[in-house]
């Protein structure tokens, strides 16, 4: 299984997220955060990742005659490049839109469910914002929300920070005017 088809499932978009940020968690942690995940087939999209080198076996520790292993997310095999993307097929892009929105659904949920969740205290935010861009623009944006992200990437955990999930979502709304 390449890549692409790993990444575009709901449940191991979902994992992903759930190891981002340089965490390292075992099985039991992921079932622990994804509760409305059943738990085989938990263990069976982590084996699919690791097997594909996306998850690596951190540490392993014998618990209760059975071996617990610790994995981390390896970031760059865990997304899918320009190649790939330009590869896609129209139905692999709405394949992918539909596990990530998933994915982003199951995540605010979690989120929400939690007792002490405080949207606006969190600077939770959901906007859509139309924008007119020529393709120069567009292209402008694009590089300038990437070195944004790009430069806190590599952030690591401290005592004063916490994790949060960006999901930037970009897409034509209208059709392009014709050139004549």
């Amino acid at each position: 299984m390449d890549t692409l088809d790993l990444l575009l499932h709901p449940v191991r978009v979902r994992i992903v997220h759930a190891m981002s940020g340089g965490r390292m968690r075992t099985t039991s942690d992921l079932c622990a955060s994804l509760p409305d995940v059943p738990k085989t087939t938990l263990y069976r999209h982590v084996g699919l990742l690791a097997e594909a080198g996306l998850l690596e076996v951190v540490d392993e520790q014998r618990v209760h005659g059975a071996v617990e292993r610790r994995y981390r997310l390896r970031r760059e095999n865990a997304t899918i490049d320009a190649d790939a993307a330009a590869s896609m097929s129209l139905d692999d892009h709405r394949h992918g839109f539909t596990a990530a929105m998933a994915a982003l659904h199951a995540e605010f949920n979690a989120y929400l469910d939690r007792e002490n969740a405080d949207p606006t205290a969190d600077s939770v935010g959901y906007r859509q914002i139309p924008l007119w861009l020529g393709q120069d623009e567009l292209v402008e944006l694009v590089n300038e929300l990437r070195s944004v992200i790009a430069s806190r990437l590599d952030n690591e955990p401290t005592p004063g920070r916490s994790l949060h999930l960006l999901s930037p979502i970009l897409f034509p709304i209208e059709e392009r005017p014709h050139q004549d």
